[in-house]
């Protein structure tokens, strides 16, 4: 298969070529990766990330000399994968803003939406469970934003930074990341951790506008607008723990 350098839709690569039922490698291209990595998930998706400049031949080269590790964790990450997840959730608890909004599924015809009454979110239109998870994701990246940008501007206003423009995505493997332009992307999770963990990681990426790596340099930076990084990265690494399963399944 070609791999075409598209940032918008992820390409992938076969594992095993002659068998098709295989699972499928996710392409990331990666402007801050110092090498190739192959990463198995726990569900059993497989990503390989590769810097901006490493050739397709090489990528692939890489991937096959990993091919018995990739076996071996896709396994146990398949034996391993809990029941399905009962959805749609009775509420959304958003631990970053305190909030909890219970979910009713109201029916209809037309496209799924989802409406705000009072605490309650209203599901209307019909559509399978993949559109209903779309439709509350949807929701929760528009509730993000609105959360997000005026802590982000109000942060960077304080400690003298900038940055171009800030977006809130539905992310797999971060919680966040700037690009050299001062783009600013954040996963729309941090709705589900604490204020103090979410502050430390917008106080993280105002860093890298003037750092783009993770250099003394940058940590210094991170210490003068957060002191307490250190501990908050580490509640960070296990923010997972708090976001809803029906939000970490695999989406189609």
């Amino acid at each position: 298969m070609r791999i075409s350098d598209n940032r918008a839709a992820a390409p992938q690569l076969p594992l095993w070529r002659e068998q098709p039922d295989e699972p499928v490698a996710r392409l990331r291209y990666s402007q801050r990766a110092r090498r190739v990595a192959v990463r198995v998930s726990a569900s059993g998706a497989v990503e390989l990330v590769v810097p901006r400049g490493v050739s397709e031949r090489h990528a692939r080269a890489f991937l096959e000399s990993r091919l018995e590790w990739v076996r071996h964790h896709v396994e146990r990450r398949r034996a391993s994968t809990p029941p399905a997840v009962p959805f749609p959730p009775a509420e959304i608890r958003l631990q970053l803003l305190g909030e909890c909004w219970r979910v009713f599924q109201a029916g209809g015809t037309g496209s799924l939406r989802v409406r705000e009454t009072g605490s309650v979110l209203e599901m209307r239109g019909s559509g399978t469970r993949a559109q209903q998870q779309r439709a509350l994701q949807r929701w929760l990246a528009r509730r993000a934003e609105r959360a997000l940008e005026p802590m982000l501007v109000e942060l960077a206003r304080q400690h003298g930074f900038s940055f171009s423009l800030m977006r809130v995505r539905c992310q797999r493997t971060r919680w966040g990341s700037c690009s050299s332009r001062g783009l600013i992307s954040l996963n729309l999770a941090l709705l589900f951790q604490p204020l103090e963990v979410v502050r430390y990681l917008l106080c993280h990426e105002l860093a890298h506008t003037r750092h783009m790596n993770h250099s003394a340099r940058f940590w210094r930076c991170v210490e003068e607008c957060e002191p307490r990084y250190r501990e908050l990265d580490a509640a960070l690494c296990s923010g997972w723990r708090h976001v809803p399963a029906w939000l970490r399944e695999e989406r189609a």
